[in-house]
C-alpha cells in the first residue's frame, strides 16, 4: 500500500492501536516475569508515539535546506583556513567542528542534531562524568570510573574519557536515558567483546568512538539501571542495538567487523539519526525494522546522512521495514550484494547519494525487495532524487513521486538537497575524528 500522507496516517493509527493490544506478547521475548521491564516497555511505547512525526516529508525538506546552506557557506569557511585550519562541509559539522574551544564547549554538540533524531540532547542537562578505567569486570555492581558504571546512572550525564582506551565489554552494555558518549580528544575503542544496547530508553547521543570486532558474549545477571538487575540471554554481537527507544543520535562513529549487525534499530524505535559514520568490512551493516510481522515499526522514522559505506561491505545499507527512511548524501562504494533493501512496504527516500557499483555485473542494482511480488512492491514508495550512479549502478524506483510541501519548521520554501556529485565533500570527515584540545576538531 503506497504510504501517501493520508494513507500513512491511517496505517499508523491502526498500528498504534495494534501495538497497545499486543504489548504483553511483544515483551515476552525480553522477560516474561519481569514487571520492571514490562513497565519500561509501556513507557517507551508512549514516548515513541509522542516522538513520531505525522508529516515526515516536512522534516526531510528541512534537512535538505540545511545541507544547501552548509555547502553555500563552505567557500566562506575556506577563506578563514589560515585562521582556523577547519572546513566543516555539512550542516551537522558546521554547528560545532570549527570551534577551537570545543573541549570547553562540549555540550554545544547537543544543539547540532538534524533529521529525525534532531531532538536528541543526550546528557546536556546533566554533569560531566569522566571514565578513567577501561576494565569491565563487575556486572551486578559496576565499578565507579568505568563506562558501565556511567551508563546505568539515573541522572543525565555527559560521559567523557580521561585518556586513550580500548574497552572490551565482557557483556552487553545497557544504557539508561539521557546520556551522551563523547569520545572527542582521545581514541576510545569498543572492541573484541560485546556492544551497546539501548533498550526502552530515550535521548541518547553516541559520538566519536570506534566500534569494531564485536562478538557474541554470554548472558547472565546484568544491572541495567541503579534500581534493576535482570537476566540477559547471549548477546547477538551487534555494535549498537536500538530496541524500543527514541530520540537517538549516532554521529561520527567508525564501525566494522561484528558478529551480527553494526547498527540495528528495531521494535518500535523512532526519531533516530545516523550521521557522519564510516562503515567497513561487514556483512549485515544496518537493520532498520525487526521483522515483517512487527507492525509497531510503522512508527519508525530514521535519517541516514553523510555516512561512508566503504570497503568490504556486503548488504543492508540499510535494510528497512515498515517505517519512513530518509537516506541522504551518503557515499556507497562497491557493495557485494545490494546497498538499500527492504520488505513490509517501507517508504525509502534516497536523495543526493553517490552509488559506485563494483565490477561484478550481478550487483549493479542499488535496491533489493524481499518477500513480495513485483505487483506488491511497485506500490511501495522508493524514490531517488539527485543520486549519482557510477560504474553501471542503478536504482529501481517504485510508488508515487515525491510531493514537497511548504516547511512548517522554517516557513520558507525548500532549498533542494545537494546532488550526488557533492557527496565527496559532504562525507569528507565521516567516521571518528582525531580531535586535539585547543584546535578545531
Amino acid at each position: 500500500m503506497a504510504p501517501s500522507n493520508h494513507k500513512i496516517s491511517i496505517l499508523v493509527l491502526f498500528c498504534i492501536l495494534s501495538i497497545f493490544a499486543t504489548i504483553p506478547k511483544s515483551c515476552a521475548r525480553i522477560g516474561d516475569f519481569d514487571e520492571y521491564l514490562q513497565k519500561r516497555a509501556n513507557q517507551s511505547l508512549e514516548e515513541a508515539v509522542e516522538a513520531f512525526n505525522p508529516n515526515p516529508e516536512d522534516l526531510t525538506d528541512e534537512f535538505n535546506k540545511q545541507v544547501g546552506e552548509a555547502l553555500i557557506s563552505e567557500n566562506v569557511t575556506r577563506r578563514h583556513l589560515g585562521e582556523s585550519g577547519c572546513v566543516a562541509t555539512n550542516p551537522i559539522d558546521r554547528c560545532w567542528r570549527c570551534d577551537p574551544n570545543w573541549a570547553k564547549n562540549r555540550k554545544r554538540l547537543a544543539d547540532c542534531a538534524q533529521g529525525f533524531g534532531y531532538r536528541a540532547t543526550g546528557g546536556k542537562m546533566g554533569k560531566y562524568y569522566l571514565v578513567t578505567d577501561p576494565t569491565d569486570e563487575e556486572f551486578d555492581h559496576p565499578k565507579p570510573g568505568t563506562l558501565r558504571y556511567a551508563v546505568i546512572q539515573t541522572e543525565p550525564l555527559w560521559i567523557i574519557f580521561k585518556h586513550h582506551m580500548v574497552i572490551r565489554l565482557k557483556k552487553e552494555l545497557i544504557f539508561t536515558s539521557d546520556k551522551t558518549i563523547d569520545g572527542r580528544g582521545v581514541e576510545v575503542h569498543i572492541a573484541y567483546g560485546a556492544g551497546f544496547t539501548l533498550q526502552f530508553v530515550h535521548n541518547v547521543i553516541i559520538h566519536n568512538i570506534w566500534i569494531h570486532n564485536i562478538v557474541q558474549t554470554s548472558g547472565g545477571m546484568i544491572r541495567d539501571t541503579l534500581e534493576h538487575i535482570g537476566i540477559r540471554t547471549t548477546s547477538d554481537g551487534d555494535g549498537i542495538n536500538v530496541y524500543s527507544s527514541n530520540n537517538i543520535w549516532i554521529d561520527h562513529v567508525s564501525l566494522s567487523k561484528g558478529t551480527d549487525g553494526l547498527i540495528d534499530v528495531i521494535e518500535g524505535s523512532t526519531a533516530v539519526t545516523i550521521s557522519n559514520c564510516k562503515f567497513n568490512h561487514h556483512n549485515d551493516v544496518m537493520l532498520l525494522g525487526a521483522n515483517d510481522a512487527s507492525s509497531k515499526d510503522a512508527l519508525m522514522q530514521v535519517t541516514v546522512a553523510f555516512n561512508r559505506f566503504g570497503k568490504g561491505l556486503i548488504q543492508r545499507m540499510p535494510r528497512c521495514r515498515w517505517g519512513f527512511f530518509h537516506v541522504v548524501n551518503n557515499d556507497y562504494s562497491e557493495w557485494e550484494l545490494y546497498a538499500i533493501g527492504g520488505s513490509a512496504h517501507p517508504t525509502i527516500i534516497s536523495q543526493g547519494n553517490r552509488f559506485r557499483a563494483s565490477k561484478n555485473p550481478y550487483t549493479k542494482e542499488v535496491t533489493k525487495r524481499d518477500y513480495a511480488t513485483k505487483s506488491e512492491w511497485m506500490q511501495w514508495q522508493w524514490r531517488s532524487e539527485g543520486d549519482k550512479f557510477m560504474n553501471g549502478a542503478f536504482f529501481t524506483e517504485a510508488g508515487p513521486p515525491l510531493k514537497h510541501t511548504r516547511n512548517p519548521l522554517t516557513k520558507q520554501n525548500l532549498i533542494k538537497f545537494q546532488p550526488g556529485e557533492f557527496v565527496g565533500t559532504l562525507t569528507r570527515y565521516s567516521g571518528a575524528l582525531k580531535c586535539r584540545v585547543g584546535r578545531p576538531c
